[in-house]
C-alpha cells in the first residue's frame, strides 16, 4: 500500500526562507513564526499520514453507495471526518465569530495540501464546504451568516456548489433550473444538476447546497442567473433542523477516480431556496467560490504529484534492476537499484523540481489572497486574479503528467492496482476538468485576464521578474544558474504577449489557438521565478552556515535542473504561439 509523509520541511523553507511570512505586514502574518507554523503543519501531517492516507485505497475500492436516497460513504470515512472536525481543521482560516481559527489563507492552503495528498476524495467534503461558506460570508445577509456559518465552519453541516446541468457545462447561460418567487421572500427551485461533488452523504447532519438558477422574467443568458441557498433539511428559527427539503440525489456517477467522493445527480423539486446576494448577480457570488476552488484544484494537482513522487522515489531506491553503466553500485547484490540509471534520475527530477516549484507558486498565490482579503492590497488582488487560471491549469496538467511519470518508474507494477499508483493518476485526472476545464482556463487567461485593467497586472508581473533579476545580478552563481534562464524565459513570455496584441484584434483565432501554450509558457516562467527565489534563499542559508546545509544544497541542485531542463520549454511554446491559427483552423469540420 502506498504511504505519505507531509513535506513539512519544504513548506517551512518556502514560508520562512522564501516568502518570509512572519516579516510581512499583512494582518495575522506576525503570528506566523517558525515554531507556530511548524507545530500546525506537523499535526496536520500526522493526521494526514496516520488517519487519512490509509483510507485512500478504501475509498477507491469501496466507493460510495446510494441506498433509499442516502449515500453511504466508504468504511472509516465517518470516523475520520469526526477526527478532522474535532481538531478544528475544517475552519482553520474562517472567522472566529463563526467558530473558526482566523488563520491566514496561506495556512489553510498548506494544511490542505497534506490532507489532499493523503486522500483527495475525502478532503473534498470539507473543501467544498469551505468554498460554500466563503460565498455565504462574502455575499450573505447577517441572518444567513448566523444561520449557516457556525455549523458549516465546524462541518456539522457541509456544503456544495451546483452549476452544471445535463445540457450545459461551461455555458451556464443555457441553464434551465428555475427559481419561482414566493410571497414569504423565498423561492421554489426546480431543475436538475449533475456532477455535484459531495451532493449527498452520511457524514453531516445537513447539507447546504448553493444552486444557480434563473428567476422567470429575468435577463437572458448568463446575466439572468441568480444564486440560492437550498438546505437539505429546513432550518428552524431556533437553529434546529426541520422538514426534509425538496432536494434529493437521483444517482451517483460512476467515474474514473475520486471514488470516495459522492458525485451526485441532484434533483430539485420545488425545493425551498433563499437568494444569496442580488437577483441576477449569481455569477458574481458564485465566483467567490469558484476562484477559491480553482486555487484549491491547483493544489490537488500538486498534491497528487507529491504523493506519487514520494512512492516512486522509494521504489526507485529499493527495486533492483540492471547495472549502472559506469560500474556496479551495489556489488553485493544481484543488480543495482533503479535510481542509478540516468533516465530514472531524469524522471524523478522532473517530478521533484515540479512539485517543489509548484508548491512555492501555490503558497505565493495564497499569500497574495491574504494580502488582498486581509490587507486590502488591490495590486495583489489583480495579480492573483491574473495568475489563478495558471495555478489551476498549469499545476493540474503538470501534476497529472507527474503521476504518470511516477507510474512509469514502477514499470508494469505501476499499472497493477495492487501497488496503488494508478489511483494517483486517476484521481489527478479530474483536476484538469472540474472548476473550469483547463482549455477554458487558458481562454480566460488570454481572452480576459491579460487585458484586464489595461494590462497593468501582467505588466506588474514582468516588473516583478525584472526587479528580482536586477536586485540580484551581482550574485554570479545565482545569475548563471537561475537569473539568466529566467530572463530568457521572461522574454519568451513577453514576445508571446506581443504576438497576441499585434494579431489578436484582427484575427482572434490567432490568439485563442495559442492560449493553451501561453498558459503553460506562463506557468513555466512562474515556476522559474519561484526557483530563482528559492535558489537565492538556499544560497543565503548555505552561506550563513545555519540550518540543514545538505537540504539547501539539494534545493539548489534541484533548481538548477528545473532551469536547465524544464524551463527551456518556453521556447517551444512561443514557437507554437507564433505559428498562429492557420494550421489549427485550416481543416473544415467535416474533414476531421
Amino acid at each position: 500500500m502506498p504511504s505519505y509523509t507531509a513535506p513539512t520541511k519544504d513548506m517551512d523553507f518556502i514560508l520562512h526562507n522564501v516568502l518570509k511570512v512572519s516579516e510581512q505586514d499583512t494582518p495575522g502574518y506576525a503570528d506566523l513564526d517558525r515554531d507556530f507554523t511548524s507545530a500546525i503543519l506537523e499535526e496536520a501531517g500526522k493526521l494526514a499520514s496516520e488517519v487519512l492516507a490509509p483510507l485512500n485505497v478504501v475509498g477507491d475500492t469501496e466507493g460510495c453507495v446510494l441506498e433509499n436516497g442516502v449515500v453511504r460513504t466508504p468504511t472509516g470515512f465517518k470516523d475520520a471526518f469526526e477526527q478532522v472536525k474535532a481538531g478544528g481543521w475544517t475552519g482553520i482560516d474562517l472567522p472566529e465569530e463563526y467558530g473558526g481559527q482566523n488563520m491566514p489563507y496561506i495556512m489553510y492552503t498548506a494544511v490542505g495540501e497534506t490532507s489532499s495528498a493523503a486522500n483527495q476524495a475525502f478532503t473534498m467534503y470539507q473543501g467544498l464546504t469551505h468554498g460554500a461558506a466563503s460565498a455565504i460570508l462574502a455575499h450573505g445577509s447577517e441572518e444567513q451568516k448566523n444561520t449557516y456559518l457556525p455549523k458549516m465552519t465546524s462541518c456539522e453541516w457541509t456544503g456544495t456548489m451546483n452549476l452544471t446541468e445535463p445540457h450545459c457545462g461551461t455555458d451556464l447561460g443555457l441553464m434551465r433550473t428555475k427559481a419561482v418567487p414566493q410571497d414569504d421572500g423565498s423561492f421554489k427551485i426546480s431543475g436538475q444538476k449533475i456532477f455535484i461533488s459531495a451532493g449527498e452523504h452520511d457524514m453531516a447532519d445537513n447539507i447546504i447546497h448553493l444552486v444557480l438558477a434563473k428567476i422567470p422574467g429575468g435577463p437572458e443568458g448568463i446575466k439572468g442567473v441568480s444564486l440560492f441557498i437550498v438546505p437539505k433539511f429546513m432550518v428552524n428559527e431556533d437553529g434546529s433542523l426541520g422538514a426534509r427539503n425538496g432536494a434529493s440525489c437521483g444517482k451517483i456517477e460512476e467515474k474514473m477516480g475520486i471514488h470516495g467522493n459522492s458525485t451526485c445527480v441532484m434533483n430539485y423539486d420545488e425545493a425551498t431556496g433563499y437568494l444569496l446576494g442580488e437577483e441576477h448577480k449569481g455569477m458574481r457570488a458564485m465566483f467567490t467560490m469558484m476562484n477559491e476552488a480553482r486555487i484549491g484544484v491547483g493544489m490537488q494537482g500538486l498534491a497528487q504529484a507529491e504523493v506519487a513522487y514520494q512512492n516512486a522515489l522509494e521504489y526507485a531506491k529499493d527495486r533492483l534492476q540492471g547495472r549502472a553503466v559506469t560500474g556496479d553500485e551495489n556489488p553485493d547484490g544481484p543488480a543495482d537499484p533503479l535510481i542509478v540509471h540516468p533516465d530514472i534520475r531524469r524522471n524523478l527530477l522532473d517530478q521533484k523540481s515540479f512539485v517543489e516549484g509548484g508548491r512555492a507558486f501555490l503558497l505565493w498565490g495564497s499569500q497574495m489572497i491574504d494580502q488582498s482579503h486581509r490587507g486590502g492590497d488591490e495590486a495583489a488582488e489583480g495579480l492573483v486574479s491574473l495568475l489563478t487560471p495558471i495555478i489551476k491549469g498549469f499545476l493540474t496538467d503538470e501534476g497529472y503528467d507527474m503521476t504518470v511519470q511516477a507510474q512509469q518508474v514502477y514499470g508494469g507494477h505501476g499499472y497493477i492496482e495492487e501497488w496503488g499508483m494508478s489511483q494517483f493518476t486517476r484521481d489527478a485526472r479530474i483536476a484538469m476538468i472540474y472548476e473550469g476545464a483547463n482549455g477554458v482556463q487558458a481562454l480566460d487567461l488570454v481572452g480576459r485576464k491579460l487585458a484586464q485593467d489595461g494590462g497593468k497586472h501582467v505588466m506588474a508581473f514582468f516588473d516583478l521578474v525584472k526587479s528580482f533579476i536586477k536586485e540580484n545580478e551581482g550574485n554570479e552563481a545565482l545569475k548563471a544558474d537561475f537569473l539568466d534562464p529566467l530572463k530568457e524565459a521572461s522574454k519568451h513570455l513577453q514576445a508571446a504577449g506581443m504576438f497576441f496584441m499585434q494579431n489578436g484584434m484582427k484575427n482572434p483565432n490567432a490568439a485563442l489557438a495559442g492560449s493553451y501554450d501561453f498558459m503553460h509558457l506562463f506557468g513555466h516562467v512562474c515556476l522559474g521565478l519561484m526557483w530563482a527565489q528559492m535558489g537565492k534563499a538556499a544560497m543565503d542559508a548555505v552561506e550563513s552556515g545555519e540550518g540543514d546545509t545538505a537540504f539547501y544544497k539539494t534545493k539548489i541542485a534541484t533548481g538548477r535542473y528545473y532551469m536547465k531542463r524544464r524551463l527551456p520549454a518556453t521556447s517551444m511554446h512561443l514557437t507554437r504561439i507564433e505559428s498562429g491559427a492557420d494550421t489549427v483552423m485550416e481543416l473544415e469540420a467535416e474533414a476531421f
